[in-house]
Order: structure tokens, then sequence, then C-alpha cells
């Protein structure tokens, strides 16, 4: 007699929703900002390095280069200069140039406002075009999905794959809309401080009641 394969069950939506939203009700964006452009460059930095190392390169950079208009004329080496310690400076650089470049000529120096625009902008993938549509301009296409997003969708049941652009879909069908900003935030947090990479602190988790577990070994 062959074994029975058990299936895991999501974690029910709307009870996930409430609980996250009571627990993290304060989270927000962790990337200092004041305005489309400086979100921008700070989202195209965050590749691969941390917020709060973003927000230590930032304040220097938008001093320098306040707007689109002074960073399209920079200089590859002055760019590079600043924004060396997020880590893969070169490409960051070329693309924080190339995107300044392209704002200016394409859209009037202003930062686009819609998917398809902000995404053909270089260094700007469907990831950091939802971080500037949902945050700055409050008008989400969809959810943010970074380590974080993606892991805990994972062990939450919400998903099966590992690619994040087929993941943010999923979350699209499944997540109403108003909530499509705030989620990451709060899915950030909690990844933080709770069910981590290396440990999920299942025992004190808010959310063990509805979590199937899914990947997260038993102690």
């Amino acid at each position: 007699m062959k074994p029975q394969k058990i299936k895991v069950k999501a974690a029910p939506v709307p009870e996930l929703l409430k609980i996250l939203q009571t627990e993290y009700a304060d989270a927000q964006c962790s990337l200092t900002y004041k305005n489309p452009y400086e979100l921008a460059v700070a989202t195209i930095l965050s590749a691969q390095c941390t917020d709060e190392r973003v927000n230590k390169v930032t304040p220097a950079l938008f001093k320098k280069f306040p707007s689109t208009k002074e960073l399209a004329k920079a200089s590859q080496t002055e760019v590079e200069k600043l924004v060396a310690s997020t880590g893969f400076f070169r490409n960051k650089a070329k693309n924080l140039i190339g995107m300044a470049s392209d704002v200016e000529a394409k859209h009037s120096g202003k930062i686009p406002e819609t998917m398809e625009e902000l995404s053909n902008l270089p260094g700007i993938g469907r990831k950091t075009a939802n971080v500037v549509l949902g945050n700055a301009f409050g008008k989400p296409a969809g959810v943010v999905v970074d380590t974080h997003v993606k892991r805990l969708c994972f062990r939450l049941g919400l998903t099966k794959s590992t690619d994040p652009t087929k993941i943010e879909f999923e979350l699209n069908e499944m997540i109403p809309s108003q909530y499509w900003t705030e989620l990451p935030h709060w899915l950030i947090q909690h990844g933080r401080k709770i069910c981590t990479a290396r440990s999920a602190q299942c025992k004190i988790c808010p959310l063990a009641q509805i979590c199937p577990q899914k990947g997260v070994k038993k102690l």
C-alpha cells in the first residue's frame, strides 16, 4: 500500500492579512526618500545590498545630484565613488546615469508613473517599478517580491515557485489590490524579526496557527 501524499494547505489569505496588519501596522518602506526620483535611485542601489547601507549612501549622492538633470550629466567615476559600498557599484553607477538620462530625454525629467515606462528604464525591473509605483505614486501595479517575501510566501504555502515574477503574478491574483503596497512591508518586517532565513521562530510566531510551515524544518 502506497503512503498517501499529504497536501499542504496555504495559509488563509483573509486571516493572514488581518494578523499581519495588526502586528506590523507601522511598517513602511525602509528606504529613505523624499520623492519618486530618490526612491528610484535608492531601490536600484538596494539590489544585493541592505536598505540600511543604502540609506547611509544616498544623502551624499542626492546632495551632489538632487535630480535626474544633474545625475544624467555625472561621470561614471564620480557616481562609482559615491555608491561603492553598496556592491556591484560599476553596474549600478552605469544604470543610475542611464536611468537619469532616459528620464531627461524621454520623460521631461519626471519619473514615469506606469509599469511599462518604468521597467524600460536602465536598472529598473518589475520589482523596482512596483516599489516606486506603490510607495511614491500610490499606484501599485503588483506586489513587490524581494527575498523575504519570496521565502515567506513559500513557507506560508502561497506559492511553489521560486521565480519572483511568477510569485508576484500569483500574489496579485489572491491578494486584494488595496494591500499590494502594504503586504511586502508587513512580510519584510516579519521576515526580519521572526521568520528569518536561518531560523523560523514558530513558537512565538503570530501566524503559527494558520501557517503550514512549508519548507521549515521542525525542531
